[in-house]
């Protein structure tokens, strides 16, 4: 296949959900393009069997997607079921294509597949990395502070809790969590530091409560939703990290401060956030989260950057 010129500008292609946009987006801008996201609107079959090809795979997301085909961008970056495909069709009119998460399917569908580490696919054009991709380095985190700089203001040391929701694969426990905020509590209170905890969409309702009481009286805050996202800033000003064992993504951005990292309930998760976490543990990024946690050597995990410097090798991209 003949390829365009090193690409200036990328597609990202995603199905819309925040985790696989993230990863996408990052890369682009790790490669330090502009790009534009076409609108995927996907139809049967296609919505259901992505990334397989079927006659007429044009059509599958829509005819305005069917039109840009024409003038493909030069770089395709895709990322889950949806983009694999769309990424798929654009590498046949012309792109250049980068598959993100494993497609389940032959790799040579893609010109490169950016795969974790713990999910075990290989190839001569597959990049494994460890955990997932995404914005978190010194750029990001000094604008973290600038914007939300009473974080910093706050009384050291500075604890910052990331609450997932509990999964098929890491079923972690509401009584899990209370004993944890017990723990924060009390350490909080006998190092007059601060609690800082923000709390993803998918935690039950039930979850809440006890997260509010740990804080009530504390210096720090609590972020359920309402307002701007504190995250970047609690990130930035960050001494000591707890999260719970469940997403890859949370652990990954988790890990890229310089901040060491406590994981609650780390025994719970399975499958491949287990391999995961498992790894990070190896190579003493992660601790697992119990009455005392202490501060321990942390050395920043950012595979953003690496992973970017890779396509932009194998793909003779302008640097």
């Amino acid at each position: 296949m003949s390829f365009p010129q090193p690409a200036t500008r990328a597609w990202v292609l995603t199905d819309g959900l925040p985790g696989n946009r993230r990863q996408a987006e990052a890369l682009a801008r790790a490669l330090g393009l502009a790009w534009d996201s076409p609108p995927l609107a996907p139809a049967l079959p296609w919505r259901a069997l992505a990334p397989r090809r079927l006659p007429g795979a044009r059509h599958a997301y829509g005819p305005a997607f069917a039109a840009a085909l024409g003038r493909p961008a030069p770089l395709a970056i895709g990322c889950g079921r949806q983009g694999a495909l769309a990424t798929r069709l654009a590498r046949e009119h012309g792109a250049r294509a980068v598959q993100i998460l494993d497609p389940r399917l032959d790799p040579r569908h893609w010109d490169l597949v950016l795969v974790p580490e713990h999910d075990r696919l290989r190839g001569g054009n597959v990049i494994p990395l460890l955990g997932s991709l995404h914005p978190v380095d010194e750029a990001w985190l000094a604008e973290g502070a600038a914007r939300f700089p009473a974080l910093a203001a706050l009384p050291r040391p500075r604890i910052v809790l990331l609450v997932g929701g509990p999964t098929r694969h890491a079923p972690w426990t509401a009584a899990g969590l209370q004993a944890l905020l017990g723990h924060l509590r009390r350490q909080v209170r006998a190092e007059g530091g601060s609690l800082l905890a923000t709390v993803s969409r998918r935690p039950p309702a039930a979850l809440r409560a006890p997260l509010r009481q740990a804080l009530s009286g504390l210096p720090g805050l609590l972020w359920e939703g309402q307002g701007e996202n504190p995250y970047p800033g609690m990130l930035a000003c960050a001494d000591l990290i707890v999260c719970t064992p469940d997403s890859v993504t949370l652990l990954s951005e988790a890990c890229a401060p310089a901040a060491p990292v406590y994981v609650a309930e780390p025994e719970r998760a399975g499958g491949r956030i287990g391999r995961f976490l498992a790894a990070l543990a190896g190579r003493g990024r992660v601790r697992p989260a119990g009455e005392a946690l202490v501060p321990f050597p942390a050395a920043p995990l950012r595979e953003t950057a690496r992973v970017a410097a890779e396509v932009r090798a194998r793909l003779g991209l302008p640097g």
